[in-house]
């Protein structure tokens, strides 16, 4: 993990000074985050080898308690940890190293996909037919 962490850097910092090459280095010296850092897992621990324990999937139960809205939210947290771990294992895949904990990509999936039988089923219960439709589109565009 620690050339993990290494390649993110050098990555990041490249991204960054071809970018802003000003702005590059006053970026070293204070705490601004690259919005690229997004897309990789930084924040390890000094036990890199003792493998993590991540959470479990969205429960279709569950998500059928929440609004609309904080399914909305949900939908697009899910969409950049799925987008960081995709763009995580590609980096690694390229240097031929391990990709650590890879059922952490079909646990955001099924947590996804639920998101959307759940909206869906809020669609077709939908007693107004115009509504019902524009939901659907809504849910389809996901």
């Amino acid at each position: 993990m620690a050339m993990l962490r290494r390649i993110c850097s050098r990555i990041l910092s490249a991204a960054a000074n071809a970018e802003h090459p000003g702005v590059a280095a006053a970026a070293a010296s204070t705490s601004v985050r690259n919005p690229l850092e997004e897309f990789f897992e930084l924040e390890r621990t000094v036990d890199d080898d003792k493998r993590l324990v991540y959470g479990r999937s969205w429960k279709a139960s569950e998500l059928r308690l929440k609004s609309w809205d904080d399914l909305n939210k949900l939908w697009y947290v899910l969409l950049k940890e799925k987008n960081m771990l995709m763009t995580q294992r590609q980096m690694l895949n390229a240097q031929n190293l391990r990709f650590p904990n890879p059922e952490r990509v079909s646990k955001v999936r099924k947590s996804m996909c639920r998101i959307k039988h759940v909206l869906t089923e809020r669609a077709i219960d939908e007693p107004d037919a115009r509504r019902s439709a524009e939901m659907k589109r809504m849910v389809n565009s996901l």
